[in-house]
This record gives C-alpha cells, sequence and structure tokens, in this order.
C-alpha cells in the first residue's frame, strides 16, 4: 500500500465537504508542543454528570465548516451531551488524522485522550461514557481509538471509514460496543476496502473489519439481519447486522450508498447521527425494528399534522413518541380505541410513533 494519499482523493473529499462557510469559537490546547484546535458545544441544560461525544471531521475538512453542517450546539442541547469536535493537523495533503495509513508520526491518538482529560466545562464528564464518532478518515481514526483506547470508550460509531492494514495488527485493548456504517457504492472508501481515487487498499474490507470486531468483543455464530422499512424513494436499503456478542456489535449496510453521511429521516429512511446517538445510549431505534407477523397495528392520522394527530389501536399497546435524536415525548400504555396527542407546544419536525414491534413517522407543522 502507498504511504501517501493521491492529490485526486484530496480534491475530491474536498469537494465533498465543502469549504469554511463561517466563524465559530474555536479553543486550543497544547499538545507536544503544538497548539491543536478544538471546538466544544455544552448543552443548556444538563445532569450533574453528561456523556461526551467526539465526532472527528473528514480529510481536509475543518471543525467550523463542519459546524455549520451539523449544528453541534442544537446537537448537545437536544441530547444533554457535551460535544467535542477536534482539529486534525494539516500533514501535507489537508488536515488528516493518523490512523495508520500513512508514515506520519504524529500522535492524534494520544492528543484525542488527553484532550478528553483536560476538558473543562460548566458540567462534569461521565467518563463511562465516552463516545467517539466520525466520517471518512475520522471513522478510520475511530477505529484506531477504539482498538487503542476501548478501556475509556464506552461505543464507537465509524462511517465510511474502515481498520487500516497497520491497526489490524495490533490486539484492542479491550472489547468495546461498535456500530459500523458504510455504503456499498462508496467509490473512495471501497466497501471491499479498495478506492476508485487510490492505488491501493485504504484498509480492511468491510467483512474483515467487522471479523476484527467479532473477535475482539466475543461473537458467536450468524448475525440477526433486518431490512429497515422502506419509506423513501431515496434509492437506498439500509439492512442492520446484530452480531451475538458478549459486546454490542452492529453493522449498518446502506445498499446503494456514496461516501456521504446522510442526515435527514424528512429525505432518507434513516439519518445517521439519530441512528448513531441511539446506539450510544444502549435505545432500540424504531427504524431497526422488524415487523413481526404478530405485531400490533396502529394508525396515525391525520399526517402530516398541525399541532394534533390521533393514534388508533386495535390492542393494548405500549406507545412511544420521540424526535429524531431519540428524545422522548411521550411513553404511555393505550388502550384499544382512538387516542389524541397533542403536539402544540412541541417543536415542529418529524416524529417517531412507536409500538410494539411496528413504527411510524408523524411530521408535525403549525
Amino acid at each position: 500500500m502507498k504511504n501517501h494519499l493521491s492529490v485526486k482523493l484530496l480534491l475530491t473529499l474536498l469537494m465533498l465537504t465543502g469549504g469554511s462557510r463561517a466563524f465559530a469559537q474555536i479553543q486550543t490546547f497544547e499538545w507536544q508542543n503544538v497548539q491543536r484546535q478544538y471546538l466544544v458545544r455544552t448543552p443548556a441544560q444538563y445532569d450533574h454528570e453528561v456523556p461526551v461525544l467526539f465526532f472527528l471531521h473528514g480529510l481536509g475538512d475543518n471543525i467550523t465548516r463542519l459546524d455549520n453542517e451539523f449544528h453541534f450546539q442544537r446537537v448537545a442541547d437536544q441530547l444533554g451531551w457535551v460535544v467535542v469536535v477536534p482539529q486534525a493537523l494539516n500533514e501535507g495533503y489537508g488536515t488528516m488524522w493518523n490512523a495508520g495509513m500513512t508514515a506520519s508520526t504524529t500522535n492524534d491518538s494520544g492528543f484525542l485522550m488527553a484532550l478528553l482529560d483536560s476538558l473543562t466545562t460548566p458540567c462534569q464528564i461521565n467518563q463511562d461514557s465516552v463516545f467517539f464518532t466520525g466520517f471518512s478518515m475520522g471513522g478510520f481514526m475511530t477505529h484506531r481509538m477504539a482498538i487503542e483506547h476501548g478501556d475509556r470508550i464506552a461505543a464507537c460509531a465509524p462511517v465510511s471509514g474502515l481498520i487500516t492494514s497497520y491497526m489490524a495488527n495490533h490486539t484492542a485493548v479491550a472489547p468495546v460496543r461498535m456500530l459500523h456504517i458504510h455504503g456499498t457504492n462508496d467509490p473512495v472508501v471501497g466497501y471491499d476496502g479498495g478506492s476508485q481515487y487510490f492505488g491501493g487498499q485504504l484498509g480492511l474490507s468491510v467483512e474483515n473489519t467487522l471479523n476484527y470486531w467479532k473477535n475482539a468483543n466475543g461473537c458467536t455464530g450468524d448475525p440477526q439481519i433486518d431490512t429497515l422499512p422502506d419509506l423513501h424513494n431515496d434509492g437506498l436499503r439500509f439492512v442492520r447486522y446484530t452480531y451475538d456478542c458478549g459486546t454490542d456489535l452492529q453493522h449498518l449496510k446502506v445498499i446503494g450508498g456514496n461516501h456521504t453521511w446522510y442526515h435527514s429521516e424528512d429525505q432518507y429512511d434513516i439519518g445517521y447521527l439519530t441512528e448513531i446517538t441511539r446506539f450510544f445510549k444502549g435505545e432500540t431505534a424504531p427504524t431497526g425494528v422488524a415487523v413481526h407477523p404478530d405485531a400490533r397495528s396502529f394508525k396515525v392520522f391525520p399526517n402530516p399534522a398541525i399541532g394534533l394527530f390521533s393514534i388508533e389501536l386495535e390492542e393494548t399497546t405500549r406507545v412511544q413518541v420521540m424526535d429524531m435524536l431519540g428524545k422522548v415525548y411521550m411513553d404511555e400504555r393505550l388502550t384499544p380505541g382512538i387516542h389524541q396527542v397533542d403536539l402544540r407546544a412541541w417543536p415542529e419536525g418529524v416524529y417517531f410513533v412507536c409500538g410494539e414491534g411496528v413504527y411510524s413517522k408523524v411530521v408535525v407543522s403549525r
């Protein structure tokens, strides 16, 4: 494998991520005599100890642009978590993490853990709820963090990033809860580990990446496979593989998926951040619920709803209503019949109405 990324790959990823659009408040942290930059978003309301989510950007990206795209303050407020967005150094090919792909000697792994230890926020970090996710090169780096620091990281969710050949020769320090997300039509970081923009393998294939974590997490047998409901004409199919492990391991296979972070449930069957944060919280995602023959059916109307909607049930059913980030607005056991739900005090947007074995979406407007 070559030790240098091609200019074509860099330009491709830069086009995919776009340019910086606005100023964001950035902090600095000195690590090994280098001033490293990072962004911290603290929730407006929080408990005594809160989880912390590290989000690692892709090759050539920057934290200001990423903050503009993901609106991390909104994410922090909705989750009640601290969100940390570190900046990689410019290694000559643009900003990139040392995930073991090149001959770089930058100790990004040490920097990220030192940053965790140095964080000063109004709320106290729950050291048992440290989460990492990242896209593309950030996904590669997320795998490295899981391998080297899984004893301190509660869960990881790499997107469109693999385990490099270098890191594959390292034994994970501990099992770590892992959700790997990857598109089958990714031309930049291929499902087979190769790339249309790079001469050779970027890392292990998705299959071998999962085999690495199956071994590390003590998995046995075949996975449970759930094809998620196809609710949008988006050209994609989402399939969840859940492995029988001592420590959670899931793979979200995006059939037809490109080198893209799929954001919105308004456009796609799922949104990546919703799936990731729900996995981190250990919740069963409504988009991952298999529709069984004995599922308790219900109807939701009108949809879209203006302030109010109704749920019609045939059987007594536990019903939850939650937003796209998993915040639960209602959790009640409802009897057969029609029940009206008042959303007039809730924000506009898409909500999930979850029954026992099935779910529906409702769009709330004013």
